[in-house]
């Protein structure tokens, strides 16, 4: 099912490049994604692989992942690494990957809604931090190389522009003839030596890097053995992987037509087009979001030789077969077709052929069971934690499914069917009067929904609106100036210098949990004290809100950035040493409240107003 966690991914891409930023390694990525665009080849990746800042870099991004906080087979999740030194982390990273060895792989089965059972690779996370080490590093070279119109697992893009791709196609371009092709069990079918060979062709030439993808694939499988086909799923590395597999059927398909290059020498785009249409070439396009794709033909006949074409070419090339059950021809005029959990048809309305779109019915039997096991939830633990998640699940559902044209007569029957079982669970333990936050003001104010309160109100399901997907824009990259303007416009501006100065002088004999918050702290307070709102200087030091010996921790929530001076005015609790700190920082009224506030916590006393300036 596509929802809260697809809404949650497309969120942390757009982090990614503050934080290469943070760690300083921007500049790095820049030049390999620009070198790979020249078509160069990588011999000396293990370096920039292994370095400090890319290790580090590799835990944050990790670090808040739910998948984080899962234990591999060895028992240990990101907590662990947590508390441990900086110094002896980064050791202990260096020498893991000097001798690589993957640890076992934990399986889990996850149910899914058929009745079957996905297999879901879950590596230790020292494992994981090596692969997103490696994955930081290919990325931008991958990225110079992979086809625009691939959606899925990469910086910036999500299915939002998968789906306005596909409506374009219908609506504007007058595609109607889609091939749908499943290939079965892609992620348990990749061939390794094929992938390897992949790599290569990209310019990834570093035999050691290589060489570690190599025995990360063939890590052996709690109670299974070691695979000898297929890409975990689990592991950090394999969308990438899956993505070097496909790319080439991407590029197979696009120079059958849309990026084809021929002898001649075309002054405009026009003529191009009248040479391609004389020619014996088929006219097709084609999607793709991670294994799931459809190519766009001009008519049946096409739409029927371009099926047969890449069902052989996946075979030949790939050594992947495809499900005869679910690939199909489909023309959109007659028949639905599925699309990343919409099923997507073209009606008449005023003399043209446009998409109507409705949720399929198997994400709304999703939507509905997992929204029934949250209610359930509710009933047992009526907490306002509880109701939050319920919301949340709401929230993310109506986000992603609001792409379809018809999602409110969709999510209006959904509404009908929780009806009764919210009634049920409810009305033994509903409040008369509640909180309704402020965002469901903004969401619900017009609704006429029967209210149900547990203190906090619940959000209905049924309140959507249609929202348009918007298409990518293709300027937008990570590793280019004007790409990192578009997101910089969104992410607001940080003080790089004093960001470096932080990566190239961290607090030795803290935590590694420490050190990378302090750089989260810094760009969340914009660079200010956050008793006295001044500019921080090299000075800064960061404070713990509840102190270790109280039970603090290194935590993002109970830590601080402020001035030396304020730092050592909190702490103070000789009263020469307060007069003293007074005077260098002079507070005004609403700072000392803010500093006592902080010296509460830590169990002094609090100042004095009269001493303030």
């Amino acid at each position: 099912m596509y929802n809260t966690e697809k809404k949650s991914l497309i969120r942390k891409k757009k982090n990614n490049l503050r934080h290469n930023e943070y760690y300083n390694m921007q500049p790095t990525f820049d030049n390999l994604y620009e070198q790979s665009r020249n078509n160069s080849n990588f011999k000396n990746l293990y370096d920039l692989i292994t370095k400090n800042e890319n290790i580090l870099l590799a835990f944050r991004n990790i670090k808040r992942n739910k998948g984080s906080m899962t234990a591999g087979t060895n028992g240990r999740n990101i907590t662990y690494w947590e508390n441990q030194s900086l110094e002896d982390f980064l050791i202990y990273m260096k020498d893991r990957f000097e001798n690589y060895l993957p640890q076992k792989v934990r399986r889990v089965e996850i149910p899914k809604p058929n009745g079957k059972t996905r297999p879901l690779g879950i590596p230790n996370i020292e494992d994981r931090i090596i692969q997103q080490c490696i994955k930081q590093v290919l990325e931008p070279i991958c990225e110079a190389k992979f086809h625009q119109h691939s959606y899925g697992f990469r910086p910036n893009r999500g299915t939002e522009h998968a789906i306005a791709y596909t409506m374009r196609k219908v609506n504007i371009e007058k595609r109607y003839h889609m091939v749908d092709i499943d290939i079965q069990g892609f992620f348990d079918n990749v061939n390794h030596s094929k992938l390897l060979k992949q790599i290569w062709s990209m310019g990834i030439r570093d035999k050691k890097v290589l060489c570690i993808i190599s025995k990360m694939l063939k890590a052996e499988i709690a109670d299974i053995g070691i695979p000898d086909k297929g890409v975990p799923q689990g592991g950090i590395l394999s969308p990438l992987l899956s993505n070097i597999v496909l790319n080439e059927l991407d590029w197979w398909i696009s120079n059958q037509w849309e990026t084809y290059n021929s002898n001649f020498q075309f002054t405009l785009e026009y003529n191009k087009y009248r040479h391609l249409k004389k020619s014996n070439l088929k006219e097709i396009f084609m999607v793709r979001y991670a294994d799931d794709f459809k190519i766009f033909c001009r008519d049946k006949e096409s739409a029927n030789k371009t099926y047969h074409a890449t069902k052989q070419w996946l075979n030949d090339r790939l050594g992947l077969s495809i499900s005869e059950e679910k690939s199909k021809i489909i023309d959109v005029r007659k028949t639905s077709s599925e699309f990343l959990g919409l099923s997507i048809k073209a009606i008449r309305k005023n003399q043209k052929w446009v998409v109507k779109s409705h949720v399929t019915d198997k994400a709304l039997e999703n939507a509905k069971e997992t929204l029934k096991a949250q209610i359930k939830h509710v009933q047992k633990h009526p907490i306002d934690k509880s109701v939050y998640l319920y919301n949340r699940l709401v929230v993310g559902l109506q986000n992603y499914y609001r792409m379809a044209t018809n999602v409110n007569i969709d999510f209006n029957n959904l509404g009908y069917k929780l009806s009764h079982c919210l009634k049920k669970r409810f009305n033994s333990i509903r409040t008369r009067k509640g909180i309704k936050s402020e965002e469901y003001s903004k969401r619900y104010g017009d609704s006429n929904y029967k209210l149900y309160v547990l203190n906090t109100a619940l959000y209905p399901i049924h309140y959507v609106q249609t929202k348009p997907p918007m298409l990518f824009n293709q300027e937008i990259c990570n590793y280019t100036d004007i790409g990192k303007h578009y997101i910089h416009a969104k992410l607001g501006c940080i003080d790089q210098v004093m960001i470096n100065f932080m990566t190239s002088n961290p607090i030795v004999n803290r935590s590694v949990e420490y050190n990378d918050n302090r750089l989260s702290r810094y760009t969340a307070q914009k660079g200010m004290c956050a008793a006295t709102s001044e500019r921080l200087n090299f000075g800064m030091e960061l404070h713990h809100i509840t102190p270790l010996s109280k039970g603090g921790t290194d935590r993002y929530k109970n830590l601080v950035l402020i001035s030396k001076d304020v730092h050592k005015l909190i702490h103070a609790v000789n009263e020469d040493t307060i007069i003293k700190y007074i005077e260098y920082v002079r507070p005004t009224r609403q700072i000392l409240i803010k500093i006592n506030k902080y010296r509460k916590n830590i169990g002094n006393d609090a100042i004095e107003l009269i001493t303030t300036y």
